[in-house]
């Protein structure tokens, strides 16, 4: 497994943005599959984007597609979500996630395909 910390959440207005940091341990990174998933208060937990190991391939939640976007850099073992246009209801614990085991290279929108996780950050848009 690979070793993965998030950064960049925080208070936003409705209609601002973030950028949210995910830092991954290891050397195999550039093999890995990424994801971003979120959990709100008393809800599950829910896919909100994922990258393929060369960053060529993207798949997103029909509910941030347009607004969100995932991005990576190999060369610093980091992958990204830029969150545009925020809104109430994007409020949640975000994570990001891997299959550390480089099995998968089509981003997948499955939680039991990645295999470490962040402890998450917290992301709260105000009304």
């Amino acid at each position: 497994q690979v070793q993965l910390v998030e950064s960049g959440g925080g208070l936003v207005h409705a209609g601002g943005s973030l950028r949210l940091s995910c830092a991954a341990s290891g050397r195999t990174f550039s093999r890995n599959l990424m994801g971003w998933f979120r959990q709100a208060p008393g809800k599950e937990r829910e896919f909100v984007a994922a990258i393929s190991p060369s960053g060529g391939s993207t798949k997103y939640a029909l509910s941030v597609e347009g607004r969100f976007t995932i991005t990576r850099d190999n060369s610093k073992n980091t992958v990204y979500l830029q969150m545009n246009s925020l809104k109430p209801e994007d409020t949640a614990v975000y994570y990001c996630a891997a299959d550390s085991f480089g099995f998968r290279v089509v981003p997948t929108v499955l939680i039991g395909n990645y295999d470490s996780w962040g402890q998450g950050t917290q992301v709260t848009v105000s009304s």
